[in-house]
């Protein structure tokens, strides 16, 4: 999901603090898992040793709490390091080759919560700014009008907080470009608290994550063809 899909690691050297949370099945068949994932919980491993602990390695190999483990389980659906909530899970490769179809045709609606620095001033919006890697910043993007390609996302306020001013947004991304929500965010002057590569707040303790959470999924089942509509609240 990028805040999307796909996850990226913060950069070569990093190296993942041990993330004590569990993930948590919201749903499971035999073709898919619906997951709740902990923020602080890599989607996929690195190749640094220090870095194998992830969703993918915890559904093969198993995690406290989790039996039996899921040996073949493939993520066509990432997010990132900071990003909590739910991932769609493949038990098996025609699911799983299903759901990526959804994934790239766009087919699958995704809805993320958010809170964001400051007051955001219209109820609902649309940010769209083309988005490029940043070479000289990886692994960070960046708004560019012209070499960066299309990335469209919509917002509506639920909540506006006082002391200090925060705004509790809802996302619906329409593309699915690498750190979309956040750069997206940054654009409109509004970064996301906690977030660590487009926001001074880390630093300076408001806020321990990314609040970023992954609410909604609404997608065809790879098996039987129903639409399902899966929610996961937000934890913040």
């Amino acid at each position: 999901m990028s805040d999307i899909t796909p996850a990226t690691l913060p950069g070569d050297d990093f190296v993942a603090p041990d993330c004590d949370a569990l993930l948590k099945i919201l749903y499971q068949d035999d073709d898919i898992l619906l997951i709740n994932k902990p923020s602080g919980l890599l989607s996929l491993s690195g190749k640094n040793p220090r870095n194998w602990d992830s969703v993918h390695y915890r559904l093969v190999h198993g995690q406290k709490g989790m039996s039996p483990a899921f040996p073949k389980a493939i993520l066509p659906h990432r997010l990132d390091f900071g990003t909590s909530g739910l991932m769609l899970v493949g038990l098996n490769a025609a699911s799983a080759q299903h759901l990526n179809k959804q994934f790239q045709t766009r087919t699958i609606q995704k809805r993320y919560v958010a809170l964001l620095e400051g007051w955001v001033g219209d109820d609902h919006g649309k940010i769209s700014a083309p988005i490029a890697k940043d070479k000289n910043q990886f692994p960070r993007v960046k708004i560019c009008h012209i070499t960066g390609k299309e990335a469209i996302s919509e917002y509506t306020v639920m909540q506006r907080l006082e002391q200090p001013r925060r705004t509790l947004v809802q996302f619906t991304p329409h593309t699915g470009r690498t750190h979309q929500l956040r750069i997206h965010s940054q654009s409109m002057g509004h970064p996301i608290l906690g977030c660590d590569l487009y926001s001074s707040d880390f630093s300076e303790g408001k806020a321990d994550r990314l609040l970023l959470h992954a609410s909604d999924l609404c997608f065809e089942h790879p098996a039987s063809g129903a639409q399902l509509h899966r929610q996961c609240p937000c934890p913040f």
